[in-house]
């Protein structure tokens, strides 16, 4: 089997180049099934054009309604030829092409219910983190990527800095809705009995959704950063060891 290639966005440090929660679901994915796959590291600016190159699908389309937007991750299977993007997509298309290989992301007749997972955990938990996080991730970006980041970020949310600024009563209200947020995925968890995982003993899709963005955060705020001590102490500690779990398929190559 020839190796594919996954294409990410890097950080700017060699332990935090991985970093984004879209690339690490799709990551994920691939490391659960044990494929083998390549990196190639791609600047925020290059996206359109290597996109374009690949003949990968945009995600949707731009401000103007009319231009494609395109977005990473995207893999490429010299396999079958195939060029898929978006994490969820991608994650299927290696459940259904590699059935055998590694473990199953969509256990039989469990799509309808990861999906709903996905949106509610969108909703509840990562609405919530992304201000809190989006002015780390932006410092955390190569000079290129910080200039298109925060660029296109300010035109809806304005100063990075100011979304969620620290010690102010608006700050601590983003935190008050992600500690709330964070125990009610908690309370779903728990009602899997003592399993650390969403799938039971092993990781499924929905798994990644949680791990992605908790690794992400983890990288981008600094694992001795007083937020990230705040997050890995929620729940009784429940998300430091939930990304303790995942260590064995958290590899980056």
């Amino acid at each position: 089997m020839e190796e594919i290639t996954f294409y990410d966005i890097p950080g700017k440090t060699e332990e935090g180049k991985a970093w984004s929660p879209n690339t690490w679901t799709a990551r994920f994915a691939l490391n659960l099934k044990g494929l083998k796959y390549k990196t190639e590291w791609v600047e925020y600016p290059d996206i359109d054009a290597v996109c374009r190159q690949l003949g990968a699908p945009a995600s949707g389309l731009k401000s103007d309604g009319i231009t494609p937007h395109y977005t990473l991750p995207v893999i490429h299977d010299p396999n079958t030829g195939k060029v898929i993007a978006d994490s969820t997509t991608i994650a299927e298309y290696l459940d259904v092409t590699y059935p055998t290989a590694g473990a199953r992301l969509f256990p039989e007749n469990t799509g309808v219910l990861q999906a709903a997972f996905r949106d509610a955990f969108i909703t509840t938990c990562f609405r919530v983190l992304y201000p809190v996080v989006v002015f780390a991730t932006c410092k955390h970006l190569n000079p290129r990527s910080y200039e298109y980041f925060k660029r296109t970020r300010e035109e809806s949310l304005g100063k990075l800095e100011e979304v969620v600024p620290e010690g102010t009563e608006k700050g601590e209200g983003k935190w008050k809705e992600l500690e709330e947020g964070m125990t009610k995925v908690a309370k779903w968890f728990e009602a899997g009995g003592d399993k650390p995982f969403v799938g039971g003993d092993l990781p499924i899709y929905a798994d990644t959704q949680v791990a992605s963005k908790l690794i992400w955060a983890r990288t981008v705020l600094g694992k001795d950063s007083k937020e990230w001590v705040r997050i890995r102490a929620m729940d009784g500690g429940r998300w430091e060891k939930f990304l303790k779990d995942w260590e064995q398929w958290s590899q980056v190559v």
